[in-house]
């Protein structure tokens, strides 16, 4: 019950299974049978998880959704003053995460009220785990933008980067996606396409970029996890023609040349004088060479 003796309460974020409601932690029952105010991204997927789970809510439940994410957070900071223990759901896995809880959590931070966890799946790290890919250095990217020339952008923007990837897809849009991701890294790019990971029909396919976008070109359903390789290791040695690439990705993103050869340089740890030879000598082959359409122009 909410604390009246004016000590502030306590907001705890809570993981739900992102498939097998068996996954649920313990920890996850007894919160939601306890907390003053429970705030769930959908109430009618929180009701069918404490079915599944045999348990009641006391407490009151309110929607807490993207939608009304600005107008109902003063609420629930409002409740954790008064002493209150709320808990925050979100529909599968951790909440913040792609999903609803950061400004609830900024704003009870900047009102010094605790804040709190329940860990729980995480689809993130399940498909990292399951990729085959490195993971002892990861990023997280969420979803891309949904506009063709902006997640081009976006991916040209983490071109260079050599940790694993990871990415949150919608299934109609996933083929786009991965056509997008080998023109950006190139085809030959290691990657792994997790769907329904946990439940019935779990699917993880891997392989390189042009051929995980031909597969999901036949369409394909659920929810999406997208595991992509790093960039190649400074180690490794780049030919000519990848360097120009590469150069020609940051160009198309905005970078002027001049900045574009010192990054990929320093990428590449190679001197910019030999990217710069590259690019020169690109240029010079599209200008004698048949027009093929490639090179700098």
């Amino acid at each position: 019950m909410a604390d009246v003796t004016g000590t502030t309460g306590t907001l705890v974020l809570a993981g739900t299974p992102i498939g097998d409601v068996a996954d649920a932690p313990p920890r996850l029952a007894a919160e939601l049978e306890t907390a003053d105010v429970v705030a769930a991204e959908d109430t009618r997927r929180l009701r069918r998880l404490t079915q599944a789970l045999g348990i009641h809510t006391t407490g009151r439940v309110v929607s807490y959704f993207e939608g009304n994410e600005s107008a109902r957070t003063p609420e629930l900071v409002e409740a954790l003053t008064g002493g209150a223990r709320v808990l925050l759901v979100t529909d599968a896995g951790m909440p913040s995460v792609s999903d609803p809880g950061y400004r609830l959590v900024a704003a009870a931070v900047e009102k010094d009220i605790k804040v709190t966890a329940v860990p729980g799946p995480s689809a993130v790290l399940t498909a990292l785990a399951l990729s085959g890919l490195p993971v002892d250095r990861f990023c997280f990217e969420g979803f891309l933008p949904r506009k063709a020339g902006e997640r081009l952008g976006r991916l040209r923007e983490v071109a260079d980067e050599r940790r694993t990837m990871v990415f949150f897809e919608a299934p109609h849009r996933l083929d786009d996606t991965l056509a997008a991701m080998a023109e950006v890294f190139g085809g030959d790019r290691r990657a792994a396409v997790c769907r329904e990971l946990t439940k019935t029909y779990e699917e993880v396919k891997r392989g390189p970029l042009a051929e995980l976008a031909v597969w999901a070109a036949e369409g394909v359903r659920g929810e999406i996890t997208v595991v992509v390789e790093g960039a190649a290791d400074v180690a490794e040695e780049l030919d000519a023609a990848e360097l120009v690439r590469r150069v020609q990705v940051r160009e198309e993103a905005g970078e002027r040349r001049k900045e574009a050869i010192a990054a990929v340089a320093a990428a590449a740890g190679l001197p910019k004088r030999e990217v710069f030879d590259a690019v020169v000598a690109a240029k010079n082959a599209s200008r004698t060479g048949p027009a093929d359409g490639k090179g700098l122009s």
